[in-house]
């Protein structure tokens, strides 16, 4: 019986500076999402409240502090990934083409377990949430702009229709961040192949030689 040889290919999916700004979202946007929830409790929007052990600050000062020292690092990070992936071609390469069709089709075979995922290749309903969740992060950055300078930003808090609307559209944008959140962590369970590329950048593939 003849034995066929095997060999082990390294194959580049991510690249170093999206997982470095992958990893440091992780820290930021916990601080973000946990101020932002003491800043709601001080002045609720609708009928609920966040728990305080899921909330910093201590106070409503307290939970601001943290809120605009942690945004200055989100900012930060958000304008280097912006910069990057127009730059280096990551967003024209990764985030297209894209088409209505193509989205309804595969969110389709999304829901019955059909779609099959490649590593380093992302599918229309990917392609979809990260350009949503882009346009949720400039939504959240004006949005808060308006509100952290009513006075001084008075035409952008008049584009948003006002400053109570401001603060819905913020929280909804957040909302929706945290929903893209969710399902990004599902889906890494679900495939849990997807985890350690994101560590190490690659993934290792067994050839038989013939």
């Amino acid at each position: 019986m003849i034995k066929r040889a095997t060999y082990t290919s390294l194959t580049l999916l991510h690249r170093a500076p999206v997982r470095l700004m992958h990893w440091l979202n992780v820290p930021i946007m916990a601080g973000m999402f946990m101020s932002g929830w003491g800043i709601y409790n001080a002045s609720p929007l609708f009928a609920f409240t966040f728990p305080d052990a899921m909330t910093i600050g201590g106070w409503w000062g307290g939970s601001i502090a943290w809120h605009l020292a942690v945004m200055w690092a989100l900012a930060a990070n958000g304008l280097l990934y912006l910069l990057w992936g127009v730059g280096s071609g990551h967003f024209r390469r990764d985030f297209l083409p894209l088409t209505p069709g193509a989205v309804l089709r595969e969110m389709k075979q999304a829901v019955t377990f059909l779609l099959t995922h490649r590593l380093g290749h992302y599918n229309a309903v990917q392609k979809a949430m990260y350009w949503g969740v882009l346009l949720c992060g400039a939504l959240l950055v004006l949005s808060g702009l308006s509100i952290w300078k009513p006075v001084q930003l008075s035409w952008l808090v008049a584009l948003f229709g006002g400053f109570d609307f401001a603060r819905r559209v913020h929280f909804l944008a957040m909302r929706s961040i945290g929903l893209f959140v969710i399902i990004h962590v599902a889906m890494v369970v679900l495939v849990p192949s997807t985890l350690l590329p994101m560590l190490t950048g690659t993934s290792r593939k067994q050839h038989d030689e013939q």
